[in-house]
């Protein structure tokens, strides 16, 4: 059996290199794509509920629900929307999607709170998005002790109470969340797309057939297809990397040279898998469609990014694993925010070098069932 030779390999990296730069919409797409979305999507995904639209009935009208009532709009969360509803009707608003939440002030709720006994106020929520409900509801203690604070002129002390305290993001900024999270999605997306169409480009221009001719081994070819794009996608990641940092002021705790050996691994992963794409279909939309629906759908939906995986079903928790996204979704927010080491990211990193070697292998060996008659 021939041993594979290098000078071979970095032959058909020089012709792909070639390639690349007689096509401008490659590079464009391979270094301003990237660097494009995760600027677009980083401003616009936002975890953050704010700008609640709240209506407030007061059937007291005292100073302590004009109070109550400013503690919300004085929170930055909610603003008061203007009560055009019929007072028997208080939900009606609500029910018209013209606001997200209604406060509900009973009557003699100054007078009870001056007291010390209980005064009654009721917050109605839009369930129907039960996201956007959960995050609401996380503000409403806050908003009491505020309130509590505010209208009883003497309010009791507090009582011993759990602190919480958030390490690696102390303010909850959930474009520190989501920008490493894009930097996976976006990339790797971009790294199947390219080879899915390198290969299914040559069948359909007919210069497969004299590559086949020649005495290069797969393993040659796969390698040489591999370095040009993995260069190119590699340039995209630092442009990535420049707009998380000085455009989004994402901290980077971590080791670069970790973030570069991971970052690495995993594009190797999305290459071959592009590639094995690109060699088993030898059509370019084919292609372009198994690499949409393979690449986009999963990272979307199972890598981590948006759904926690522990509170997926336990079948969905082992398929995540086959998925280069899901590991590297953790490298790369463990070493953003974190500043995980190697010993913390065994196992990611253990996990992206075996879908390397199976994903260079798959794709090699069904290159060897073409070169044979």
């Amino acid at each position: 059996m021939r041993r594979p030779d290098p000078r071979r390999a970095l032959a058909i990296a020089r012709k792909e290199v070639r390639h690349i730069l007689r096509d401008p919409f490659t590079s464009a797409l391979a270094l301003g794509l990237p660097l494009l979305l995760v600027t677009f999507f980083g401003f616009a995904i936002d975890f953050e509920v704010r700008d609640i639209s709240l209506v407030v009935h007061d059937r007291d009208h005292t100073r302590q629900s004009r109070q109550l009532a400013e503690v919300f709009s004085s929170s930055g969360y909610f603003h008061l929307a203007r009560d055009k509803a019929d007072p028997a009707r208080p939900l009606a608003q609500l029910d018209a999607q013209r606001a997200s939440a209604v406060l509900l002030i009973e009557p003699r709720f100054g007078r009870d709170a001056a007291c010390g006994r209980e005064a009654r106020a009721q917050f109605v929520l839009d369930g129907s998005d039960n996201a956007r409900a959960s995050a609401v509801l996380g503000y409403l203690p806050g908003i009491a002790a505020a309130a509590g604070r505010r209208i009883l002129e003497d309010p009791p002390a507090d009582p011993p109470a759990l602190r919480t305290r958030f390490l690696y993001n102390h303010e909850l900024n959930s474009r520190w969340f989501v920008i490493p999270g894009l930097i996976v999605i976006v990339l790797g997306l971009l790294a199947i797309m390219l080879t899915a169409l390198t290969v299914a480009r040559e069948w359909e221009n007919g210069s497969m057939e004299l590559l086949l001719s020649t005495p290069v081994a797969p393993m040659e070819i796969i390698a040489g297809k591999l370095l040009p794009y993995a260069g190119l996608c590699l340039i995209g990641a630092v442009f990535v990397y420049l707009a998380a940092r000085a455009g989004f002021g994402v901290p980077f705790l971590g080791s670069h040279a970790l973030f570069a050996l991971a970052g690495l691994m995993f594009l190797l992963a999305c290459l071959s898998w592009g590639l094995l794409i690109s060699v088993a279909t030898r059509q370019q939309q084919l292609a372009m469609q198994f690499a949409l629906v393979t690449g986009l759908l999963p990272s979307l939906l199972l890598s981590g990014f948006i759904f926690p995986i522990e509170s997926m079903p336990l079948f969905f928790q082992y398929f995540t694993a086959l998925l280069p996204q899901r590991w590297f979704m953790t490298a790369a927010r463990g070493v953003f925010l974190k500043g995980a080491g190697a010993w913390e990211l065994a196992q990611p990193l253990l996990a992206l070098l075996i879908m390397d070697f199976v994903l260079i292998t798959a794709a090699a060996r069904r290159f060897k069932t073409d070169l044979e008659p």
